[in-house]
C-alpha cells in the first residue's frame, strides 16, 4: 500500500502558487487530504482485517438425521454431557478456510471490497483536477511568469517608494500643467472652472482645458542604482507579459473547465455511492453452488451464512467519505457561482487609481484580468502594488530619478558647446526625460531636445534668463504655469518637429514674445483633410514662420499673422500646393519661400505682396515664367530664386523688374539668355549654373554692379571681353564648361577674390591673373598643372597669405 508521504506528494504544489489559490481551492485541498486519509485508512484496514466467517445452513431433514445418528452413536454421552443447542457441522479447518475465501468473493458485494480503492482513485482525480491548471503546458509557463513577476513587484523597493510618495502627496497633486495633448477651447465649461481655482492662462478669449497631472514629489531621494535597474527591468517585463497574456482567455476557460469537471464527478460519485451504501451489511447468505456445482460433495453443504467483520467500520468510513464529498461539492458550486456571477475577464484598477496618484493605471482583460482576480482572493495588496508597474506615471518617475542621478550639473556642463553664432548650446538626444540640472545652466542660450519621450519643464526654467531658443524634436512637452509665463515672455525662437499635428504643444500658440516658429511634420489631418494649426492670434510678435509639411493649401489661420509676419517658408516635401489665396492678405511679407510644392507656374497671389523683397521658388515644376512681367509692380523685390526647376527660357520681360539685385536660376534647362537680362541696373548676383547655355551675350558688360556671376556646368565655349568690364566682380564661376582660353582682360577685375575654372579645356592661365590682387589660391579652383603654368612671381602673389 502507499505510504502517507508518497501520497502527500500528489498535492505538493510550489508554495509560491499559493497566491493563486483562493480560499475555496485551499478548503478543497484540505477536504481532499481528509478523503485521502479516509481512503488510506480504509485500505489499510481492509488489507489487514477484512474477511468473512461462514457457517453452513442445514435443511430440516438433514438436521433430524444428524441428530438421530448422533444419538445412536453416542448413547452414553446423553448421561454425561448436556444436549448442545447448536448444530454440529462435521467440517474441518481447511474446509472452513475454503468456504470463507469462496464466499468472500461470491457473497460479499463488490463495493464492500473495492470502496477504499475507489475512494483513493476519486480523491487523486479531484486533487489532480484542482491543480491541473498549474501543470498544463499552455498555462503553467504564463502562471509561473506571473507569480515570479508579481513577487518581484511586491518586494521591489521602488513599489514601496512610489506608494509612500503617493501617501505623502497633498493638494499640490491638483496642480495644472500644459500638456501636448491639450486642445484649445473658446470657453471653459462650468465643470472645469469648478475643478481649478485660477485659470491657467489669463487671456480674454482663449483658454486651455486643464489636464490633471501628477505633482512632483516633495523630495525624490535617489534609489540604489541596482534597485533602479531592477525596477526598470520589471516595467519592461510587466509590459511584455501583459501583451502576451491579454491576447487570450485560455487560463480562465481551463479553470472553469476543471471546476465543472469536478462538479460533474462529485455528482457521479454521490449518485452511485448512495445506491451502494445500502448494500453494506454485517451478514450475507452464500450459495456457492452456482460457482462450484459440486460444493456439496466437497463440504457436505451447499448454503452458508457469513458475517463481514468490516461492515460496521466500512459503513462509518463510507458515510464520512460521502459527507466530505458533499462538502466538496458545495464548495465547487460556490466556485462556479463566483466564476459566472461577474465578468472575470475584465479587471479595473479604479479603486487603486482613486487611492493613489497613478490615475493612468489601465484596466486589463482576459487571462491577465483573471489572474489578478484570483490574487485578490488571496490579498488585494498584491494587485495594488502590482498596479504601480502598469502606470506610465510611475515609470516616468523612476526614469526621472535615475536620469537626475546620472545627468548631473557637471556632466551637462561638459555637453554645452558654442555654435557658429557663438551662442551657448546644449543638445540632449534620446534620454528618458529632461534632467532637472538643465535648469541650473543659467547661461544657456539654445536648448535642443530630441527623441525624449516626456519633457517636463518646471518652474525652475525661470532661472535660465539667457534662454532664447528651444528645439523640440519629437518631444511631447509639458509645461507648468510658472514655466509657461517665463517662456511666454522670454522665448524668441521655437523649433518643433513632430509626426502628427496633435503632438504640437498647445502652449506654442500662446508664446506672445516669439519671433520665429519652425514646425516640421504632418499638418494635414487624415480624417477631415483640414489644416491642423490652432489659432495663431496670440503670436503678436512672430516675424518668421517655417513650415515643412505636406500642405494642400495655405492655412487660413496664417492670415491672423498677416499684420506682422515678415518671412514665410513652406517646404512641402513634394505635395502639390493647390490653394494659395491666403497669401494675398499677407501684405507685410518681405521674404517668401515655397520649396518643393509642385508648382507649375509662378502663383498669381504673389503679385499682391507689395512689400515682398525676396522670393524663393526652389524645387518645383515650373517650366515657363512668362508671369515675371508682373514682378515690375513689386517695387521692392530684390531677390528672385527660381533654381531647381524646369525653366527652358527667360522672357525678355525680365528687364522690366528694375529693382532686381539677385537672380538665381541655376539647375534648370536654359539654352539661351535674353539681352534684356543684362539691362537690370541693380543686378549684383547672377547664378546661371547647371543649365545648357552655350554662349554669354555681349550685353553682359552692361551689368556694372555685378559682383557674383556663376555659369558653372553649362556649354559655354567663349568668355566675351565685355564680361570683364564688370569691374566690381568679386566671384566668377565658369567651371565645367568648354572654354579653351581666358581673355587677358581678366586683369581688369581688380576686386576678384574667387575664381572657378576647373573642368574646362584650358591649356594655360593668363599672366594677368597677377593683377587680381585680392585673389588667393584657396579660392582659385583650377587644375594643378594649369596653376603651374603661371610665372613664379604670379604664383607667389596668389599663394601669399
Amino acid at each position: 500500500m502507499f505510504s502517507l508521504t508518497e501520497v502527500a506528494s500528489l498535492n505538493d504544489i510550489q508554495p509560491t502558487y499559493r497566491i493563486l489559490k483562493p480560499w475555496w481551492d485551499v478548503f478543497m485541498d484540505y477536504i481532499g487530504i481528509i478523503m485521502l486519509m479516509l481512503a488510506i485508512f480504509s485500505g489499510t484496514m481492509q488489507l489487514s482485517k477484512d474477511q468473512v466467517a461462514c457457517l453452513p445452513i442445514l435443511e430440516k431433514s438433514v438436521q433430524s438425521r444428524s441428530a438421530s445418528s448422533d444419538t445412536t452413536q453416542n448413547p452414553l454421552e446423553e448421561h454425561t454431557k448436556p444436549e448442545p443447542k447448536g448444530i454440529k457441522t462435521n467440517l474441518d479447518f481447511q474446509q472452513y478456510v475454503f468456504v470463507n475465501q469462496m464466499c468472500y468473493h461470491e457473497a460479499l458485494p463488490w463495493y464492500n471490497k473495492y470502496f477504499p480503492y475507489l475512494a483513493l482513485i476519486h480523491t487523486i482525480v479531484l486533487m489532480v483536477s484542482s491543480n491541473f491548471w498549474f501543470k498544463y503546458p499552455k498555462t503553467s509557463s504564463k502562471i509561473e511568469h506571473f507569480v515570479s513577476i508579481l513577487g518581484r513587484c511586491f518586494e521591489s523597493p521602488w513599489t514601496t517608494k512610489a506608494l509612500s510618495e503617493t501617501a505623502c502627496e497633498d493638494s499640490e497633486e491638483n496642480k495644472q500643467r500644459f500638456t501636448g495633448g491639450a486642445v484649445f477651447q473658446k470657453h471653459v465649461s462650468s465643470e472645469d472652472s469648478n475643478s481649478q481655482s485660477t485659470p491657467l492662462i489669463e487671456t480674454p478669449t482663449v483658454q486651455f482645458p486643464t489636464e490633471k497631472l501628477i505633482a512632483e514629489a516633495p523630495s525624490l531621494t535617489i534609489l540604489d542604482k541596482k534597485d533602479g535597474e531592477q525596477a526598470k527591468a520589471l516595467f519592461e517585463k510587466v509590459r511584455k507579459f501583459r501583451t502576451h497574456v491579454e491576447d487570450s482567455d485560455f487560463i480562465y476557460k481551463l479553470y472553469v473547465a476543471q471546476t465543472v469537471i469536478k462538479a460533474v464527478k462529485i455528482i457521479l460519485i454521490l449518485s452511485y455511492t448512495s445506491a451502494f451504501a445500502s448494500k453494506i451489511k454485517f451478514s450475507h447468505t452464500c450459495e456457492p453452488e452456482i460457482l462450484i456445482p459440486k460444493i456439496e460433495e466437497l463440504t457436505g453443504y451447499n448454503k452458508f451464512i457469513c458475517t463481514h467483520n468490516m461492515a460496521f467500520m466500512l459503513t462509518k468510513l463510507l458515510f464520512s467519505f460521502m459527507a466530505m464529498i458533499c462538502l466538496y461539492g458545495l464548495v465547487c458550486l460556490y466556485t462556479l457561482y463566483w466564476l459566472f456571477r461577474r465578468p472575470l475577464k475584465e479587471y479595473s484598477f479604479e479603486k487603486v487609481r482613486e487611492e493613489s496618484s497613478f490615475s493612468d493605471i489601465p484596466d486589463v482583460k482576459n487571462d491577465f484580468a483573471f489572474l489578478l482576480h484570483m490574487v485578490d482572493q488571496y490579498d488585494q495588496l498584491y494587485s495594488k502594488r502590482f498596479g504601480v508597474f502598469l502606470s506610465e506615471v510611475s515609470e516616468n518617475k523612476l526614469r526621472e530619478i535615475s536620469l537626475n542621478h546620472e545627468w548631473t550639473f557637471e556632466k551637462l556642463r561638459q555637453h554645452v558647446t558654442c555654435n557658429a553664432q557663438d551662442k551657448q548650446e546644449l543638445h540632449l538626444f534620446m534620454l528618458s526625460g529632461l534632467p532637472n540640472a538643465v535648469f541650473d545652466l543659467t547661461d544657456l542660450e539654445i536648448l535642443k531636445l530630441e527623441l525624449i519621450p516626456e519633457v517636463r519643464i518646471s518652474a525652475k526654467v525661470s532661472q535660465m534668463t539667457n534662454l532664447q531658443e528651444m528645439h523640440l524634436y519629437h518631444c511631447p512637452a509639458k509645461v507648468e504655469q510658472t514655466a509657461f509665463t517665463f517662456l511666454r515672455d522670454y522665448l524668441r525662437c521655437l523649433h518643433v518637429k513632430f509626426t502628427d499635428v496633435g503632438e504640437i504643444p498647445p502652449w506654442t500658440y500662446m508664446l506672445r514674445s516669439l519671433r520665429e516658429l519652425n514646425l516640421v511634420g504632418n499638418l494635414n489631418s487624415e480624417h477631415n483633410k483640414m489644416i491642423g494649426l490652432e489659432s495663431l492670434r496670440e503670436l503678436r510678435h512672430l516675424k518668421t514662420l517655417y513650415l515643412k509639411s505636406n500642405l494642400n493649401k495655405i492655412p487660413t489661420n496664417l492670415t491672423e499673422l498677416s499684420p506682422h509676419l515678415i518671412k514665410l517658408v513652406i517646404h512641402n516635401d513634394g505635395t502639390k500646393l493647390l490653394v494659395l489665396n491666403s497669401l494675398k492678405k499677407m501684405t507685410s511679407l518681405v521674404d517668401l519661400e515655397l520649396h518643393n510644392c509642385e508648382l507649375e507656374r509662378i502663383p498669381h497671389a504673389i503679385f499682391s505682396l507689395t512689400n515682398l523683397q525676396e522670393l524663393d521658388l526652389k524645387t518645383n515644376q515650373i517650366r515657363t515664367i512668362e508671369e515675371v512681367i508682373s514682378f515690375q509692380h513689386l517695387k521692392r523685390l530684390t531677390c528672385l530664386k527660381l533654381w531647381h526647376n524646369k525653366i527652358i527660357a527667360i522672357p525678355p520681360s525680365i528687364g522690366l523688374v528694375k529693382s532686381l539685385e539677385s537672380l538665381i536660376i541655376c539647375h534648370n534647362k536654359l539654352e539661351t539668355l535674353p539681352p534684356a537680362l543684362f539691362y537690370l541696373p541693380k543686378l549684383r548676383h547672377l547664378d546661371l549654373s547647371q543649365n545648357s547655355i552655350s554662349s554669354i551675350p555681349v550685353e553682359v558688360g552692361h551689368l556694372q554692379n555685378l559682383q557674383h556671376f556663376a555659369i558653372t556646368g553649362n556649354k559655354v565655349e567663349l568668355l566675351p571681353n565685355q564680361l570683364f568690364k564688370c569691374t566690381k566682380l568679386k566671384v566668377l564661376c565658369v567651371g565645367h564648361n568648354s572654354i579653351t582660353s581666358i581673355p587677358e582682360t581678366i586683369g581688369q577685375l581688380i576686386q576678384l577674390s574667387q575664381l572657378e575654372l576647373k573642368g574646362n579645356c584650358l591649356d594655360c592661365l593668363p599672366l594677368q591673373l597677377g593683377l587680381c590682387h585680392l585673389l588667393r589660391k584657396n579660392l582659385l579652383f583650377v587644375e594643378d598643372h594649369l596653376f603651374d603654368t603661371l610665372p613664379l612671381e604670379v604664383k607667389e602673389s596668389i599663394s601669399r597669405d
